[in-house]
This record gives C-alpha cells, sequence and structure tokens, in this order.
C-alpha cells in the first residue's frame, strides 16, 4: 500500500506540540549550561568539595560555611534541572506517539489497515503526478461486494469484519507493487495502481483476478461465506491532464460509474467508463430531483384511454395512464419514470396523487362508464393501501363499483398471501379486481380459482401480432377458454389494427382498448369528447352535494 507523504496530517495538537518540542530544544541547551557548571565546580571547586567531605566524615563544622552551602543548593539545583529535564523529554515523545497514532487514525480505516475516504485523493493524486513522470498511465478501481449487507444481517457484525478483512487480503495480495487501496465505507473500496499504456490488457488479467480471488468462499467459523466482487475501471488516457479539475478525484468518479454498471448488469464481473455512462447518471439525477419536485407541484397527470365492448362497439370506460408534463423536457412516458419512482420509494405517493385526480375527473362521467387504474407491485404490500383508497373515494364522492384496480399477474407470485387479504378487502368494499398482463405470468388454474378477480385482461404483445403470430393466437384462444371456464371477462389490451380485431373475434367476446379507438388523451380532451357524445353526468345532480352509500371504513 502506497504511503501517503510526511507532511499529511489532521492538524490537530500540532501547535502545543510544537511548544513543548521548542522548549525541549531549549532545555538541551540548559543542560549544556548545567554540565558546563558541574565542570567549572570540579575544576575550580576541588577544596570546597574535599573540606565539605572531610567535615562530614569527621561530624565537624566546614571551614568556609558559606562556600559549602552554595555547592549543596548548587546539586540540589542540578538534580532539580536533571529532574525536570528527563520529565519534559518523556512528554515531548508521549506527544509525539500520541500524534502518530492520530495521524495514522485520520488516513486510515481502522479495521483494514487501508487508507480512508479522506487521503485516497491526496494519494491518487500523488500517484498520477508520478505516473506522467515515468511515462505511465493510472487506473483506478472501484470495488463493491456483492451480497455482503445479506451476509452481514444473517451472521452479525463481527462475521461481517471478518469477511471484510479476508477481502482486503485477498484484494492486497493480487494488486502490484505500489499500488493503492482504500476503503471507502462499507464494502466499499478503491485501489488505484500504475501500467504501461502498451499493455493495457494487463488491467483485465489483474481485474480477473480480483473477482476470482473475492469469489471464493469465505471460510469463518466452520461457515462457508460467499460474497463476489463488482468493479468500476477508468484510467488517466482517458483524461484531460491538462483541465483545471482534479485528476483524483474526476478519476474516482468516473470508476464509481462503471462500478454502478457493473453491478446493474449482474454483479460479479467489471465494466470500463464510457463517457455515455456520465451522462446517463446526470440524466437520471435529474429525473430522481424532478420526480420529488414534480409530485407536490402537480406535474403529474392522468391521461385516459378507451375501453370498448368489442361486440356493440360501445365505450364503456377509460384505463388511467400516468404522464408526466416535465417543465424541460415535455411529456415524458411512465415507462422511463415509474421504475425511477419505485426505486426512490416514491410510487406511492405518485400513484395516489394521480388517483385522487382521477377520481374528480371520472366523477363527471357518465356513472356507466368506469375507471380502472393500475397499482404498483410495491403499494400491494402496504397494509394500509385498501384504507387510503377507500379514502381517496369518499373524498372524491366517487362510487366504488365504478372503480376497477389492475393488479399485473407478476404480483402474484411475491406473496400471494398478501395480495389475497388486499383483493378480498377492496372487493368487500365493491371496488372490482383485475388480473393485468395475463400470459406473462404463469399463474396457476389454482391460483386464478382461489383468488376473487373480476375480469381478465390479455397482455398487450399477444395482442398486437395477433395476425401474424401463431403462438399468440393460440394462446389467446386458450385464455378465452380459461375465461369461460372461470365465468371472468376478458379484455384485450393493445389492439392496434383492424385486422388485429377481425381475428381476435374469432375467440369469444372481449372489451378491448388500444391505438385503433384513438390516442390515450388528457382530462380536458376527454371531457370535451364525453361532451360532444352526450356521456357526461347530468347537470342537476352536483357531484358534491349527491351521496354513495360508502361502508364506514372508508372515512378511516
Amino acid at each position: 500500500m502506497a504511503s501517503l507523504p510526511q507532511d499529511q496530517h489532521d492538524g490537530r495538537g500540532t501547535s502545543d506540540n510544537r511548544g513543548t518540542m521548542a522548549k525541549a530544544d531549549k532545555d538541551l541547551i540548559g543542560l549544556g549550561i548545567v554540565v558546563a557548571m558541574i565542570i567549572v565546580i570540579i575544576a575550580n571547586g576541588s577544596s570546597v568539595i574535599a573540606d565539605f567531605v572531610s567535615s562530614l566524615i569527621s561530624d565537624d563544622n566546614p571551614r568556609d560555611k558559606v562556600l559549602s552551602a552554595a555547592l549543596l543548593l548548587n546539586v540540589a539545583l542540578l538534580l532539580f534541572g536533571w529532574r525536570r529535564y528527563m520529565d519534559l523529554v518523556n512528554e515531548v515523545a508521549q506527544r509525539r506517539h500520541a500524534e502518530e497514532a492520530a495521524r495514522t487514525i485520520a488516513q486510515t480505516d481502522p479495521l483494514t489497515g487501508c487508507l480512508n475516504r479522506r487521503t485516497i485523493d491526496n494519494a491518487l493524486q500523488s500517484m498520477i503526478t508520478a505516473a506522467q513522470s515515468t511515462g505511465h498511465e493510472v487506473v483506478a478501481m472501484m470495488i463493491d461486494l456483492d451480497h455482503f449487507k445479506r451476509s452481514n444481517d444473517v451472521y452479525g457484525h463481527q462475521t461481517g469484519d471478518a469477511v471484510l478483512l479476508e477481502a482486503t487480503r485477498r484484494i492486497r495480495s493480487v494488486l502490484p507493487d505500489r499500488s493503492i487501496i482504500a476503503r471507502l465505507g462499507g464494502d466499499e473500496f478503491a485501489c488505484a495502481a500504475m501500467y504501461d499504456p502498451d499493455h493495457v490488457e494487463a488491467i483485465d488479467r489483474l481485474v480477473l483476478r480480483i473477482n476470482e480471488q473475492v469469489a471464493r468462499p469465505i471460510i469463518i467459523d466452520s461457515l462457508a461465506i460467499a460474497v463476489t466482487a463488482s468493479v468500476g475501471l477508468a484510467t488517466t488516457n482517458c483524461l484531460d491532464k491538462n483541465a483545471s479539475v482534479n485528476l483524483a478525484t474526476t478519476l474516482l468518479h468516473h470508476a464509481d460509474l462503471a462500478m454502478y454498471q457493473a453491478k446493474k448488469a449482474g454483479r460479479n464481473g467489471y465494466r470500463w467508463f464510457d463517457a455515455s455512462l456520465e451522462a446517463e447518471l446526470r440524466y437520471r439525477h435529474e429525473l430522481e430531483c424532478g420526480i420529488r419536485k414534480g409530485i407536490p407541484a402537480g406535474e403529474f397527470v392522468p391521461f385516459y384511454e378507451k375501453q370498448i365492448d368489442l361486440d356493440s362497439g360501445a365505450l364503456i370506460g377509460f384505463e388511467m395512464l400516468a404522464r408526466w408534463r416535465n417543465p424541460r423536457r415535455g411529456l415524458i412516458s411512465p415507462d422511463i419514470f415509474i421504475p425511477i419512482a419505485e426505486e426512490i420509494g416514491l410510487i406511492s405517493d405518485l400513484s395516489e396523487s394521480l388517483i385522487r385526480q382521477a377520481l374528480i375527473d371520472a366523477a363527471a362521467w357518465d356513472p356507466r362508464l368506469t375507471l380502472s387504474v393500475n397499482i404498483s407491485p410495491i403499494q400491494l404490500r402496504d397494509p394500509w393501501f385498501a384504507q387510503r383508497l377507500l379514502k381517496l373515494l369518499h373524498e372524491a364522492n366517487f362510487p366504488p363499483h365504478r372503480l376497477d384496480i389492475e393488479i399485473t399477474e407478476s404480483c402474484l407470485h411475491e406473496n400471494i398471501g398478501v395480495v389475497r387479504t388486499l383483493i378480498t378487502s377492496l372487493r368487500n368494499q365493491g371496488i372490482r379486481i383485475s388480473l393485468d398482463d395475463f400470459g406473462t405470468g404463469y399463474s396457476s388454474f389454482a391460483q386464478l380459482r382461489t383468488l376473487p378477480f373480476d375480469q381478465i385482461k390479455i397482455d398487450r404483445y399477444f395482442v398486437s401480432n395477433l395476425d401474424s403470430n401463431k403462438d399468440s393466437a393460440t394462446i389467446i384462444e386458450a385464455i378465452s377458454s380459461l375465461g369461460k371456464g372461470l365465468g371472468l371477462p376478458i379484455t384485450a389490451e393493445g389492439i392496434e389494427t383492424s385486422e388485429v380485431l377481425a381475428e381476435l373475434r374469432k375467440y369469444g367476446s372481449f372489451k378491448g382498448q388500444g391505438y385503433l379507438y384513438g390516442q390515450p388523451s388528457d382530462a380536458q380532451s376527454v371531457h370535451a369528447m364525453l361532451a360532444n357524445q352526450d356521456l357526461l353526468r347530468e347537470p342537476s345532480i352536483d357531484p358534491a352535494t349527491s351521496a354513495y352509500p360508502f361502508p364506514q371504513a372508508a372515512a378511516a
């Protein structure tokens, strides 16, 4: 491990030590004077000393009492000065030791002995400067231990510390001489080494060895603990060395972005930094900040897609679709912002704000029209979701039987017990429940029989290419037969052409939705369209005063 320059310290206790050391230097001069005094006394005071010693032996008074008293005083002062000098020397040694210990603590990780986050930049910058003078380049590696948190939670922090120590030892064992290794915190490490730019392939071999070493089972107290490493790589070869930015900080940032991609790609591997990564991460950060600000600002709005009875061609309702009217980027698709909202824990706030607005919009529609909304799997895990949904219905004075909650098929495999409880609770309040994206999640016939769904929605993938894919036709025919057997109506999503519609009608009676019936529209456009078709609520009925029968729990 590369050592830091000797003048690096944490700045604590320096002035006191300097003062003490200065005193020690002055006492060295004093010690010289004392020694000189002793020599003078020995040289010039031999008669006094002899007379004093003789008086002690004979128990007589010395001939010159004044000189004898001065001799005793000088001896006492010399002894006192010597003792004071030795105390001062010991104090200086202790302070120097304490300062060295404080410097070590400030510069290194106490568990592994590696450099820490505070000192890695200076050490890496020194390495970059040294590499530039010799024609070498520097590679920085950000290493994150995969699944370490799980092992730490299962086996305890003591075992976790032992895993970190062993992983550190293994990484150190394969790094070349004069390399840098730092523990940045938790299970994240940063390493750096110089390399010959004509032999870049050596870096790949080095990282592969790191992955192999870390992935070997770590045996602790007869436990075989498995962790792997995700590594991000960045080199100074890609940096503008004449730029005014801190090269070490930039290099570590690039390696960190690459490490994030390595984890995203499946872990236990490595990725090189690419300039597009920084733009992608910057865009994602912008979206995260925008979501946090946009929810309370009302930037997320409901759009509505028509749902049609395919036999009669009549409009029967709408599915609410989320859209983001971003002030800078315009209208953003939910495929982009919904996964991010789920990751940062804001999907419930986002969904409930959209449902609240959709219920207000739909309250003005003809009472025969229904409203369908999609629920995130994360919301299904919330034990209070049903109560909050009923509260939203109550606030909008919207009848529960006009609301259709859509649950994706993949949710059934996460926690079937929780899903069953939620479905039962909502249906008891009159809300309809649909199984969305059916055909993609391998639900069993037994699951469909035990869960009280009101309808099945076929995934748009099977519908959109129905006229050209025999497998899709086979699946839709099977789902149609299943729906008939269970007595469940079926809605087909993704009807985009008249050819698909004609093919779909061969397999039974369906409800349908898709771009064949128009693009999703905002609330104002839907309101205008319904007004033209005389499908708005009677003007004489005031939504604020009309009363629907809500359960007592709705106000909770």
